[in-house]
């Protein structure tokens, strides 16, 4: 992977000469800095009134634990837990209390220590698409998911500077079993990339084997593993008011090890939550708060997300939709319930289209952009997603990667810039009211990186794009992905490591991986 100083070019001869390259320029590795002032379209009251109910919530309503472990530990630390029920009720000033031993922020270092990732504060980091069953390009049309399309999405999220965490699967390769998919996916994440990695909360094996994988690959033995964050878990709520066995199992035993754990309940509005949003985003707070707060119990200090998943159904078929006006006003509400509780946010880069159309980035730019908005921390599904996360798309991924740029180059202190010479008083006077400023200095000596230079958007006339084949955005994003698997070379590993790895895999599949009723 090559990284390029961004240069402007113009008209045909620059678009030649960038093909003629690498696949694409793009922007270094960073992790951007959101130094906007968050949209608040709460007032105080309605911030105090959203916490109110949600304490309400969780003190008179309950939330289900459908894991024996988790009610015990919940138990023994004060909850009330009536005999023969999953329902944990918990006081607000026992949620409180435990909530703000979380981290406001902190750092994720995968095994090349140069990928770090930080989170909280202003900082936001961007995951690529994660657990699709299908995947889609423009040459094979959509497609049940499989290994040699997890390895190309896999390669996708290295290759681009903007994509900063492997997450989740980026695509379901259902032509492994289940019981040793995991050992297979994980040990493509952690040779492909060099990132940050995920691992999936479902059953112990499964969180046992990729925490250990995780650990050869860093090179580190287990106490100075556990001593810092090298990976992370996300959960889901079974939305309404329920953790499921699976998922919990998944979080404590990340915790025990001082790996973060991110909560993000799925609230619907209409189906899994109340139809107002506000309603939703109560249910959705005191969702995750209940499980942060175990995790707390658990490992006091353990770094937490809160994680945002609030969008609407369309109430006239019940399909999830996503983009939404409604979406993102939930996103900003839980954005300011996050920073209430001290707690950094996670949210995602949604659409419901079921091609990379118009609909699709539209969609998509109302989720990203309700993310700079909220200042969410960590975005999901970034790159790549469609048909409400059933579909990993080529293309889409390419396309989200040019908008996701662009928001790095948007935080750019560069662009803001008041001194002096940004100011420009010498050049105004220089060109004055009969000139242009293309050949003053001022601009000769700043032309090269003065403004965003996309590597898919064609800023061409028509005449010129359509004397060019007249290629629509899906059809450049098609080359694109293409070029860059046909030039990729993965990271550096050790190959003792790679060796330890490969034997590590090997002996967990010769012990049947992880059980499965099939």
């Amino acid at each position: 992977m090559t990284d390029r100083k961004a240069r402007r070019t113009g008209g045909r001869a620059g678009h030649s000469r960038e093909r003629d390259s690498a696949a694409i320029r793009q922007m270094p590795w960073r992790i951007p800095l959101n130094t906007d002032r968050p949209t608040e379209p709460l007032p105080a009251e309605g911030v105090a009134a959203i916490h109110a109910a949600a304490m309400r919530v969780l003190e008179e309503i309950g939330i289900d634990f459908l894991n024996e472990e988790a009610k015990s530990i919940l138990a023994a630390a004060g909850c009330r837990i009536e005999p023969g029920s999953d329902t944990v009720h918990m006081d607000r000033g026992f949620v409180m209390e435990q909530v703000a031993l979380a981290p406001r922020q902190f750092d994720i270092t995968p095994r090349n220590p140069a990928r770090k990732v930080t989170l909280g504060g202003g900082h936001m980091a961007f995951v690529n698409v994660s657990s699709p069953p299908n995947c889609m390009d423009l040459d094979r049309g959509r497609r049940v998911g499989d290994i040699e399309s997890f390895r190309d999405l896999i390669k996708l999220t290295q290759y681009f500077n903007c994509i900063h965490v492997a997450g989740g699967y980026p695509v379901e390769p259902v032509d492994i079993h289940a019981s040793v998919r995991h050992l297979d996916c994980l040990y493509e994440k952690l040779t492909l990339t060099d990132k940050v990695v995920h691992a999936y909360s479902l059953g112990p094996e499964r969180v046992e084997d990729a925490i250990e994988m995780a650990r050869i690959a860093s090179g580190l033995g287990r106490e100075d593993f556990e001593s810092a964050p090298r990976l992370y878990t996300n959960i889901n709520s079974s939305s309404p008011l329920k953790h499921d066995w699976p998922m919990l199992d998944g979080a404590m035993r990340f915790a025990r090890r001082g790996q973060p754990v991110v909560v993000t309940p799925f609230t619907l509005a209409g189906a899994m939550a109340p139809v107002t949003m506000a309603g939703a985003v109560v249910q959705s707070i005191a969702e995750s708060l209940a499980a942060i707060a175990l995790l707390q119990v658990i490992r006091p200090g353990l770094p937490c997300m809160m994680g945002t998943f609030t969008s609407n159904v369309d109430m006239r078929s019940g399909a999830p939709a996503f983009g939404t006006p409604e979406y993102m006003r939930a996103t900003q509400m839980t954005g300011q319930m996050a920073r209430f509780y001290g707690l950094p946010l996670r949210a995602s880069n949604a659409c419901a289209s079921n091609a990379p159309d118009g609909q699709a980035m539209w969609e998509s730019l109302n989720s990203l952009w309700s993310a700079v908005q909220s200042g969410v921390n960590l975005v999901y599904h970034a790159a790549g997603w469609l048909e409400g996360g059933l579909i990993a798309s080529y293309e889409k991924f390419v396309m989200d990667c040019e908008v996701l740029q662009q928001i790095e180059r948007y935080f750019e202190p560069a662009i803001t810039d008041t001194s002096p010479e940004a100011l420009a008083f010498d050049a105004i006077a220089e060109v004055g009211p009969q000139g242009h400023f293309f050949g003053c200095e001022h601009t000769q000596s700043r032309y090269t990186t003065a403004f965003y230079a996309p590597f898919l958007s064609d800023w061409r006339n028509y005449e010129a794009w359509s004397e060019a084949g007249a290629n629509w955005t899906e059809a450049r994003a098609n080359r694109i992905w293409k070029a860059i698997l046909a030039e990729f070379e993965p990271p550096a590993i050790d190959p003792g490591i790679r060796e330890e790895l490969a034997d590590f895999v090997a002996r967990r599949k010769r012990e049947g991986g992880a059980p499965t009723d099939y």
